[in-house]
């Protein structure tokens, strides 16, 4: 039993940093139907900021609860920028057009910032500076949690209690809601398309580097192709509670996350990323828009 609930807290921290980077899935998608492949890449920009501020910073050598709020927050930022740069200058133009050119073009994006990052950082893998120090902080018989889980799911929990307050509570997320229905109908109700656009992509971007600051803490190897299978998983999580649905993409990491540590910890982890992948044909085949997707005329 014992095992099994270390098992389900190892996997509850990673189902929520999987959470975090299909809000960006799910949120791109609401908004322009697209799937934004680069997603993924933006993560690994986001861990790539946190190691290299945290050398300027001296995180690891003189750590601190304010160095590591700064090395998040400009992470953030700078991703959250970087992904209404591409929004701009890559999917705008092509807005209007067939989709399969913008979902080419996302491809495109994805392998430049792979091999942009190869060529930038280096393709050989990084220790992401330990900036908060791992220790034990709740223990009952065999199960611990230490403070680098605790932080993960504090700050998981925060961003999507604040995405959903933004979203549900707030004019601008009223005008995401209205965008995601009709581009038209929110442009004549005085909408400005293009930003609430921006800024959905500002969104989508700042959670991915949150959780590539996150991974960095709780898995120190980063590396610029360190993306690709959690942008994969992400982008299946968020199919999997219904793309285009916040609380579906949540559900849905915290599935991915829970379901994969246990099949790792109780069969082999050499089936890990299989079963991600069986688990959403599963689920599609009874549900084809997912758990709490609502059917609609096409996903892609």
């Amino acid at each position: 039993m014992s095992e099994f609930l270390q098992q389900l807290i190892n996997g509850i921290s990673w189902g929520s940093i999987y959470a975090l980077i299909a809000l960006g899935y799910t949120m791109v998608y609401g908004v322009l139907r697209l799937i934004n492949f680069a997603h993924g890449d933006i993560y690994m920009l986001g861990a790539m900021i946190g190691y290299y501020l945290s050398g300027w910073v001296h995180g690891a050598t003189e750590p601190s609860n304010a160095k590591a709020l700064l090395i998040l927050l400009v992470s953030m930022i700078s991703c959250g920028a970087i992904g209404v740069l591409i929004e701009k200058t890559c999917y705008r133009p092509l807005r209007g057009s067939l989709r399969l050119n913008a979902l080419i073009t996302a491809i495109g994006v994805s392998l430049l910032l792979e091999n942009g990052g190869q060529l930038v950082f280096g393709p050989d893998p990084k220790f992401f500076p330990q900036i908060v120090k791992v220790k034990e902080i709740i223990r009952f018989g065999d199960v611990a949690f230490n403070n680098i889980q605790l932080l993960i799911l504090g700050v998981s929990i925060g961003l999507m209690l604040m995405l959903h307050c933004v979203v549900m509570k707030t004019r601008m997320g009223k005008a995401m809601r209205a965008v995601s229905f009709s581009h038209e109908t929110a442009g004549l109700m005085g909408i400005n398309v293009n930003r609430i656009i921006s800024f959905t992509f500002f969104i989508g971007s700042t959670l991915a580097a949150a959780a590539g600051i996150l991974v960095g803490l709780s898995n120190p190897k980063i590396e610029p192709l360190m993306g690709i299978m959690p942008g994969l998983k992400a982008f299946v999580a968020a199919v999997l509670g219904g793309i285009g649905n916040v609380v579906g993409a949540m559900l849905g990491g915290l599935i991915m996350g829970i379901s994969e540590t246990l099949v790792s910890g109780y069969i082999s982890s050499t089936y890990r990323d299989a079963f991600a992948f069986f688990i959403l044909i599963f689920i599609l085949l009874f549900k084809p828009h997912g758990l709490l997707g609502k059917t609609g005329p096409e996903k892609l």
